[in-house]
């Protein structure tokens, strides 16, 4: 892992990073010493590990919990190099948006182009993050992702073990019900009640596909980009009772 920027504000270092190809950012507390849970960040479709619906997130996980924070960039987005299949689907995909068609198989595609490279790339993320004194090793991770950002957690969370809690939501692919049975760990699921690309029904479909024994579903009036605000403390609360707190200055 080679750290490329560094700079600390309101409490928070941030470091910007390349793991091999992989380009990342971590935020922790400014002072932190010793290890802490670790929550990891998936982004949303077309956006970059530092967009806006990461941090956030990730600057109040830090600063009221005293977590480490991660997000990586998805193929084709951010600091990435150009992805031709992914730059291919996307296109396809706002050609028939425009011409108000509905979603046909690219979509599930593009789905599947990235999450073939992100899934192990975030295995890899994670086991360089858990080197790290900071982190530590064998400590509980949470996932934190909405709209592709759930996407891939629907994905990530089944084949990742060290994952121990997670925030999912605004998705409702129903190729995801067969990996949702596979999730056991606590989860707490984001609804937005007038999803226009996620119909409530097919997200419904998804919560009660999950295996967890603990899940909580959070419904909210608007649309896919209308997540209310106070969402954020909800999933603070969430991760701090299932994978604790550690001290913040």
């Amino acid at each position: 892992m080679r750290i490329t920027d560094e700079t600390v504000a309101d409490g928070v270092r941030e470091q910007l990073f390349m793991l091999g190809e992989i380009p990342g950012a971590l935020w922790t507390p400014a002072d932190a010493v010793g290890p802490r849970p670790l929550v990891l960040v998936g982004h949303g479709g077309g956006q970059h590990r530092k967009g806006w619906e990461v941090t956030s997130r990730a600057i109040p996980f830090v600063q009221q919990c005293g977590y480490a924070v991660a997000a990586i960039d998805a193929p084709g987005t951010g600091d990435r190099p150009e992805h031709p299949e992914v730059r291919r689907l996307v296109a396809t995909i706002q050609a028939g948006e425009a011409a108000g068609e509905p979603r046909g198989p690219e979509w599930r595609a593009l789905c599947d182009v990235v999450a073939e490279e992100l899934v192990p790339d975030w295995a890899t993320t994670l086991d360089a993050l858990q080197q790290l004194d900071v982190v530590g090793s064998g400590g509980p991770v949470g996932y934190y992702g909405l709209s592709q950002g759930g996407e891939m957690g629907f994905r990530l969370v089944p084949a990742e073990p060290r994952i121990t809690a997670a925030v999912l939501g605004l998705i409702g692919s129903e190729w995801l019900l067969e990996p949702a049975s596979r999730i056991t760990v606590p989860v707490e699921l984001a609804l937005q009640w007038d999803d226009e690309g996620n119909p409530r029904d097919a997200v419904l479909a998804l919560y009660d596909a999950l295996g967890s024994v603990e899940k909580t579903l959070h419904a909210n009036p608007g649309g896919h980009f209308r997540v209310p605000m106070f969402e954020i403390d909800s999933a603070v609360r969430f991760f701090a009772r299932h994978l604790g707190v550690a001290p913040v200055a």
